[in-house]
């Protein structure tokens, strides 16, 4: 009977508060924040500072989790923002290429680019009135733009100083001047509140720059006060009469009278913010709060929600959201005996979780802890650290009582006793160090607390990088930097086994409930599997595509997880050596797994930050369907992968005459299905507006059929035909073989109308003798399907034969002209192989007389002497 297995699937993940590669906004309401926290979205209340809920992809889409930034297309370079005007039907965009493009969304033409700019545009908004458009890149300024507002009078009037033209319409964006940024990073984003009174300019570093925006009134009064500045200066100096006349009218208007508003007179800087770390994303809040301008949110890339509350005198932090995540990545995690508690380490501090619902119950701060172990009972709690110490911490306090100093280096790795009264550690320092656990009473203090004390020490000859004991406490294995696991007695300290074979060193093991098999795992990406009684190696396994991290027994079984540096956690049979599940979530490199004791959940921790649980279900399923679900991946990924890898083989030429298939699946052909496809159900779409249409007509409601304007102009069918037409003539079989067989159906219900066209007759036969042999099976089988084959039986035949009949005519009438023109005349049309021949012969005569005449001259020489 073949073995089932029960399936395991992403339960939970937790501890990630804000991505780095993402942006925060406010929802309308301004008391929720979203921040995207890998693939999901958690709804922060900004007030409670919890997280309501998360937004996430489906369930049912499994494999590897993505995020969607930007869809967006330029012709010449990388499109780095966007932002709609006019009620959306303009388009400004921003890119790589230095330039900005004004699109016409109704035409779907480029109006204007605009240039200025002396290195990349990274961000541009616009302010809520459309009043100015703002655009940032890594020049020391802002460069702000007037925009063009609709028609008045038959003008185009700009707010700005009046100006009305009447003599490009094209120009949308027009210069109005540039602010001068204090930081020298480049813009990272540009952004206006709602109320459009103040402009955030967030730099790729730890400021972000806030510009207070004057009003109509206040900036004209502001540039006069500037004008009036300058004439005194310039009567203290006493300059030329000329000279002032000449400055008076560039700084005034045509009236004399009105002074010119630039950028300086309108942007004024209000604040400069600056956070603890690198400032990632920031977002206005949508509502003003009560005597404060402006409510500003930062996410940092520490894993951490700033908020900001901005007035006229500065700006002053409000509140934090950081105890939910880690600050960097997770370096381990622990499960208590009875799974109701985490503990998880970082660079700083440690974490105690409750693993069903992913809360932060206790943050302590810590060094930064390497490896970690939860006391039975779950009062105290072990954290081994770089710095060489053992912490105790207080679960129920979340206090760290005292800081041993245990190892001379790094405490890579601790392990339980299984008699519960004390643990082995593994250092640098070469030192395997046993410990027990005491009860300790201070002075002048009536509490007790936990304290640990070194009981025997194992000197190694290289640095220690994991340990383990098996569950019957007889043998220790030791792990060590010179890629070699030593086996001890743990009652003796003798040498037992040796375990040699891995080409770099062992970065983790764990021995199994029953003590039969120990498994290690290298940065060589290899598992081996040995036996404990002899020390032979069962099976060694290439288990990742990087260095194996972590790897652990399921509690009495021969089931393993794996976890490493290719982002995946895998699922193994010891006994049988197979793979049998490999679940994929994280996005980045995983450091660390616990499995939990009746094995029903296991939890992992990743450089993402994340931690994730991933359960144990009721779905069973087999290692061969398992196999051939890898197999059908691997086959559909090696096209992309095909393309992206510049050093793939590649395919050998066939031999002349040899006999293949006439073209094979490639890029082109996917391209060219996916786009016959959208063209099939646009003209599906369209088929069903002119019916409503002609519906809402017979009841007499006259209006304007509008057609949709992708098409260009052609019906729903020649629209299709087009796609098709535009298929190369090699791809046009594999092309259609990609085809499901819905849109099959649909392509087929077509071909009856393109026979009226004699140029298409060719293309259509070649479609539907592919469509035929391919679906031939499911065509017969679908009643909806033989109406349309019964009338394409009826036309195609007809369709061939006229097609057939015409070529035959056009031939048989070109020989005639053809026997014609060459009566006429001997020129044209002659016969080319009796005229080669006839010349041939010629000359092949008069070479034969030439060697006669010489043969002749020789014999008569001959003669006469």
């Amino acid at each position: 009977m073949v073995k089932a297995y029960l399936r395991y699937e992403p339960a939970a993940a937790f501890g990630v508060i804000v991505s780095v590669e993402s942006n925060i906004i406010y929802d309308s309401s301004g008391k929720y924040l979203l921040a995207p926290a890998l693939e999901k979205v958690g709804v922060w209340h900004v007030r409670q500072g919890l997280c309501t809920k998360y937004l996430a992809p489906s369930p049912a889409s499994r494999g590897p989790s993505l995020a969607v930034t930007s869809i967006a297309s330029s012709p010449s370079s990388m499109v780095t923002d966007l932002v709609f005007l006019d009620s959306g039907k303009k388009l400004v965009s921003s890119s790589k290429d230095k330039f900005l493009r004004v699109w016409d969304l109704e035409t779907q033409h480029c109006m204007q680019i605009v240039s200025g700019h002396h290195s990349e545009i990274w961000s541009i908004d616009i302010d809520p009135e459309e009043r100015f458009l703002v655009s940032g890149s890594a020049d020391v300024e802002l460069r702000c733009y007037a925009l063009r507002h609709d028609l008045v009078d038959g003008q185009y009037v700009s707010w700005i100083n009046g100006d009305s033209s009447t003599q490009n319409k094209w120009e949308v964006l027009k210069l109005f001047g540039e602010i001068q940024r204090q930081s020298k990073d480049r813009v990272s984003t540009v952004k206006f509140n709602k109320s459009g009174n103040l402009l955030a300019c967030q730099v790729a570093g730890k400021t972000v720059e806030i510009f207070s925006i004057l009003d109509e009134v206040k900036a004209k009064r502001k540039a006069k006060r500037r004008l009036h500045r300058k004439k005194e200066k310039e009567a203290a100096k006493g300059a030329a009469e000329v000279m002032e006349n000449g400055d008076t009218n560039h700084g005034t208007g045509e009236d004399g009278n009105i002074p010119l508003v630039t950028a300086t007179d309108v942007f004024k800087l209000l604040h400069i913010v600056r956070a603890s770390k690198k400032i990632c994303s920031i977002s206005f809040c949508p509502m003003t709060p009560k005597n404060f301008l402006a409510t500003l949110a930062l996410s940092l890339n520490n894993n951490i929600l700033e908020f900001y509350s901005i007035d006229n005198s500065g700006a002053t932090k409000s509140l934090s959201f950081e105890l939910q995540g880690h600050r960097s990545d997770v370096r381990s995690v622990t499960l208590s005996s009875d799974n109701s508690l985490l503990m998880s380490t970082s660079h700083n501090a440690v974490k105690i979780w409750n693993p069903s619902t992913g809360s932060c119950l206790r943050t302590v701060d810590s060094g930064y802890g390497l490896c970690g172990l939860i006391i039975p009972q779950n009062k105290y709690a072990l954290v081994g650290t770089k710095e060489g110490t053992l912490e105790i911490i207080d679960m129920g306090s979340g206090t760290c009582l005292e800081a041993v100093e245990a190892h001379g280096g790094s405490v890579r790795s601790i392990a339980a006793l299984p008699n519960e009264n004390g643990f082995v550690t593994g250092s640098a320092d070469h030192d395997v160090k046993f410990w027990e656990y005491r009860i300790k009473q201070q002075s002048g203090q009536d509490t007790k607390h936990l304290t640990v004390s070194n009981v025997r020490t194992l000197k190694m000859n290289d640095d220690v990088l994991a340990v383990a004991v098996s569950p019957d406490a007889k043998y220790i294995a030791v792990a060590l930097l010179d890629c070699t696991v030593k086996v001890f007695f743990v009652d003796s300290l003798k040498f037992f086994l040796s375990l040699y074979g891995h080409k770099l060193p062992v970065l983790c093991m764990d021995i199994s409930s029953d003590g039969d098999l120990i498994v290690t795992g290298s940065a060589d990406k290899n598992l081996k599997i040995w036996g404990l009684d002899f020390g032979d190696c069962h099976k060694s396994i290439f288990a990742h595509a990087d260095s194996v991290m972590g790897v652990q027994f399921v509690h009495n079984t021969h089931y393993m997880f794996s976890v490493g540096k290719d982002r995946l956690v895998k699922y193994w049979d010891a006994d049988k050596f197979e793979l049998l599940l490999t679940l994929e979530g994280h996005h980045a490199d995983v450091w660390c797994l616990a499995v939990s004791n009746r094995g029903d959940f296991i939890i992992t921790g990743s450089h993402d930050r994340s931690i994730r649980r991933w359960d144990r279900t009721e779905e069973p399923f087999f290692i061969e369907e398992e196999k051939e679900k890898r197999l059908e991946e691997m086959f559909e990924s090696d096209l992309d992968n095909a393309f992206g890898n510049r050093y793939a083989t590649k395919e050998e030429v066939p031999e002349e005459g040899a006999v293949a298939l006439a073209g094979k699946k490639t890029q082109e052909t996917l391209t060219a299905t996916d786009l016959i496809i959208d063209a099939l159900d646009l003209a599906e779409v369209e088929l069903k507006r002119i019916a409503e249409h002609e519906d809402e007509r017979n009841r007499g409601k006259v209006t304007e059929f509008q057609p949709n304007v992708i098409m260009l102009g052609h019906s729903p069918s020649d629209y299709v035909l087009r796609a098709l037409s535009n298929v190369h003539t090699n791809d046009l079989e594999q092309t259609l073989l990609a085809l499901p067989f819905s849109d099959a159906l649909k392509l087929i219900s077509y071909l009856k109308d393109w026979t009226s066209n004699p140029d298409k007759v060719e293309l259509i036969c070649r479609v539907a003798t592919v469509l035929l042999q391919t679906h031939h099976n499911q065509l017969v089988t679908t009643p909806a399907a033989r109406p349309v084959l019964t009338v394409l039986k009826s036309i195609l035949y007809a369709r061939v034969k006229e097609c057939k009949d015409t070529l035959g005519f056009n031939l048989a009438a070109m020989d005639h002209i053809k026997q014609l023109m060459a009566s006429r005349s001997d020129a044209p049309f002659r016969d080319a192989k009796s005229k080669l021949l006839e010349i041939r012969a010629q000359h092949s005569k008069r070479l034969d007389a030439r060697l006669e005449t010489k043969e002749e001259k020789r014999k008569k020489k001959k003669q006469k002497k």
